[in-house]
């Protein structure tokens, strides 16, 4: 056998695999002590007492996450090394405020975090290589399609807070848009590998081209039209938007082409006005929006007390359990961040945000670093899914835009987001080790063809 097939054939992790292992494993241990204290530090500020329960917490805690760890090195070890702390961070300090304000809730939260990891295992275990999901475009687009129209199934849809966007199932109710966006961003990075040079040609109008031919952008239309479809039947902005913030952001990654976004943001912002004209609980978010105060004793109550929460927790924070975030509607969802603003101050909330931004940076890499199309564009679209979505919240939080039903991903309560998300981490994290291992092949292929020369 020559150098070239046995490097070619081997086996298990790479040095950088190995080295990315052991930080990752070092990194979890620093998040469990900081989830510890935290936890502690929510109990002293509640009781003056430190947690009986402190003990069986971090066991817990600390085997689900040494479990996602042992998962990440036995079925992707040359896999990125800081996604996973990352995210542990963010979903254990989500933890820990829920436990604070919605005791009730804790063991949900729990639960769910449990089958999320689940999720995430098998999605490494089932995905061995990331560009095998090409080959199911088509699939993965019926499901998206199948799981996004859900709530609109009578006897099954639910409709909460004036967003029907919940399917329910006996005694177990999830939102099946959570998942419908991988799927979309699975189907769209595979159509994209085959039409991207097609979708990169413009050749209309005739009088000066800025598109391609109109029969090539059927998807684009599509997409445009299911976000639209979300928007006025389901009555979820927050959701079409980010559907609609995919599809144009991977187009413009695979074409290069400003042209799509463009003409995206003025198809969307003509729906989103005219849904604005014709629902009511659009106009009220708008009107909360520009001016809460009128509304203060109604909708408008939870974004004022968002500010006031965060007001007073300055600088430094409260501490956790001396504030009284609990005061802000749905804090354990929609408003958690101003929770954390409050009681961790500005530097708990920027640390959370420093820690998005790092994910986002890791998601980047990976699609950076892929020579492959759909690899690239899946990473780039599945980094976007993330990053938007706790920007769009964020914003929300803060006045920066409307409030909108999305959740901050691995920090809210709910367990389709915590799920999902779980899964779109292992398809970064599968991503990443395909790049690291083709990566090893070429510099060992390279470094044999040079020693057969010499």
């Amino acid at each position: 056998m020559t150098a070239v097939g046995r490097i070619n054939r081997a086996v298990g992790p790479t040095l950088m695999g190995r080295v990315r292992r052991r930080a990752e494993f070092g990194l979890i241990l620093l998040v469990l002590v900081i989830i510890g204290g935290a936890y502690t530090l929510a109990s002293l500020g509640q009781t003056s007492s430190v947690p009986a329960n402190i003990g069986p917490f971090l066991a817990v805690i600390g085997g689900l996450l040494l479990f996602a760890h042992l998962a990440v090195r036995r079925l992707a070890p040359d896999a990125d090394g800081l996604l996973l702390p990352l995210v542990a961070l963010l979903n254990g300090i989500g933890y820990v405020f829920i436990v604070r304000l919605k005791p009730d809730l804790a063991a949900l939260q729990a639960t769910w975090t449990a089958v999320g990891i689940v999720g995430f295992t098998l999605t490494l275990l089932v995905v061995r290589r990331a560009r095998d999901l090409e080959r199911y475009r088509y699939t993965f687009l019926l499901i998206g399609l199948a799981l996004l129209l859900l709530p609109l199934v009578p006897g099954i849809g639910v409709s909460i807070r004036g967003a029907r966007i919940w399917a329910a199932v006996g005694p177990i109710s999830f939102q099946p848009g959570e998942f419908a966006k991988i799927a979309f961003a699975l189907f769209f990075a595979s159509y994209l590998v085959e039409k991207r040079e097609l979708l990169s040609m413009a050749t209309w109008p005739k009088f000066r081209p800025l598109l391609p031919d109109l029969k090539h952008l059927g998807p684009v239309l599509l997409a445009w039209g299911v976000a639209i479809l979300v928007m006025t039947m389901q009555k979820d902005l927050g959701s079409s938007l980010l559907l609609f913030v995919l599809f144009m952001s991977m187009l413009y990654v695979a074409t290069g082409r400003p042209a799509y976004p463009a003409v995206g943001a003025v198809l969307f912002g003509g729906a989103a006005y005219g849904a604005w004209t014709q629902f009511a609980h659009v106009q009220t978010r708008v009107r909360v929006w520009l001016n809460p105060w009128p509304e203060a004793l109604g909708r408008g109550g939870q974004t004022i007390q968002a500010w006031y929460a965060m007001a007073w927790g300055g600088i430094t924070g409260t501490g956790i359990g001396l504030g009284r975030p609990d005061k802000v509607y749905v804090v354990e969802s929609d408003m958690i961040f101003a929770a954390i603003g409050e009681e961790l101050g500005m530097l708990g909330a920027t640390a959370i945000l420093i820690t998005y931004l790092l994910i986002v940076g890791c998601g980047l890499r990976i699609a950076t670093r892929a020579d492959h199309a759909f690899d690239k564009l899946l990473a780039a679209g599945l980094t976007t899914l993330l990053g938007f979505q706790a920007f769009v919240i964020i914003a929300g939080v803060t006045r920066l835009l409307p409030l909108t039903g999305v959740v901050l991903p691995f920090v809210s309560y709910g367990g389709s987001a915590l799920v999902a998300n779980y899964v779109l981490i292992a398809l970064l994290l599968r991503t990443s080790d395909d790049v690291t291992k083709r990566e090893a092949r070429q510099q060992g292929t390279g470094r044999a063809k040079a020693g057969a020369v010499h």
